[in-house]
């Protein structure tokens, strides 16, 4: 009788749409396990369970995943057939060698056994390796006891640092177009143009050749190499002393609280579109910056992975402006109109 309600909440889970809800392409962008894992479809059932548990039903209880089984259940089998049995004037020249040589290989054994596995520097391990400098240059660049001239190059560097790490990130998911043609860099682009590490690319490169520093910028990169930072440490360093001592009970609140930051960074997004409007009227005014920036702003308002924060924010604004535009300056709603056709063109 106590399975029943868990049965009914996992066929739930199952039947659920999550290819119509853009929370779930943010959560999947968002989960770093190695591409053979992520093409399993356990593996994404499994994932899918817990998303459905954060943001659907929190009675849903999601049993734990097990990684390593399936990465050594093919071990043993593969040693065992290629290892075949001893002949017996082999096992009686083991048994006549003595105890000592027993002692020998078993302290070997025993010893090559316990080492460590050193750390593969495979995908997730270079983009943890990039983002925890990131996080680290960028906190240096917003901390106002620096020097000022450090403070820049530390604000350059972290947004050179994400441009990397969005490249690889795409290059390693995407690969490079199958041709140098117009009509496949369309199709690649295609393929790349709504996705978050594409978005930052292009975000990174608005800022870093800007001679105008707004440490406000900063607040999108630190989310999100604060994100891929924890997340990496809670998959690969939850045995460790150190972690479990100083680092769990941050990183455990990171990914739990993974939307709060996306609203904060959608924030800071659009907040920036604004300063950079304002920035016009300075002698640090750069017009392009702000156009390719606006359009950035338009893709993000559109693209899945960020549509439902940046929505909700404009949505928020418009109940704001709206009414004081109508009541107080109603020659701008003129232009207002031509800027929103332009929007949701």
């Amino acid at each position: 009788m106590g399975e029943d309600p868990q049965k009914l909440k996992k066929i739930a889970a199952a039947a659920y749409d999550y290819d119509n809800d853009p929370r779930w392409a943010d959560y999947w962008s968002n989960v770093l396990i190695p591409p053979h894992m992520a093409s399993n479809s356990d593996v994404v059932d499994h994932f899918k369970r817990k998303f459905y548990q954060r943001y659907i039903d929190p009675d849903l209880v999601v049993e734990p995943m097990s990684t390593s089984s399936s990465s050594q259940s093919s071990r043993p089998s593969t040693t065992s057939s290629s290892q075949s049995p001893p002949p017996r004037s082999d096992q009686a020249r083991t048994r006549n060698s003595g105890t000592g040589s027993t002692n020998r290989t078993s302290g070997t054994s025993a010893t090559t056994g316990s080492s460590p596995t050193p750390l593969r520097w495979d995908r997730q391990t270079i983009q943890f390796s990039v983002n925890a400098w990131v996080f680290v240059v960028a906190v240096l660049a917003v901390i106002p006891l620096v020097p000022r001239n450090f403070s820049h190059r530390a604000y350059r560097l972290s947004f050179m640092g994400t441009t990397g790490s969005s490249l690889y990130s795409l290059y390693s998911q995407y690969g490079k177009p199958r041709a140098w043609n117009m009509q496949a860099l369309q199709v690649y682009f295609q393929s790349i143009i709504a996705t978050k590490d594409f978005i930052y690319f292009i975000y990174c490169l608005t800022f870093v050749s800007s001679p105008l520093c707004l440490k406000f910028a900063l607040i999108p990169i630190l989310c999100r190499s604060l994100e891929h930072v924890a997340k990496f440490l809670r998959r690969n360093f939850s045995r460790s002393t150190l972690y479990r001592k100083y680092l769990e009970e941050p990183c455990v609140w990171v990914e739990s609280n993974t939307t709060t930051l996306n609203i904060l960074t959608s924030h800071a997004e659009i907040g920036l579109g604004f300063l950079l409007i304002i920035s016009l009227l300075s002698w640090q005014r750069n017009i392009i910056q702000t156009f390719m920036y606006w359009q950035l702003l338009k893709l993000m308002y559109q693209a899945p992975v960020t549509a439902a924060y940046h929505q909700n924010v404009w949505t928020k604004i418009g109940r704001i402006v709206t009414p004081f535009i109508h009541h107080r300056a109603p020659f701008l709603n003129t232009p207002l109109s031509a800027v929103q056709r332009w929007w949701f063109r």
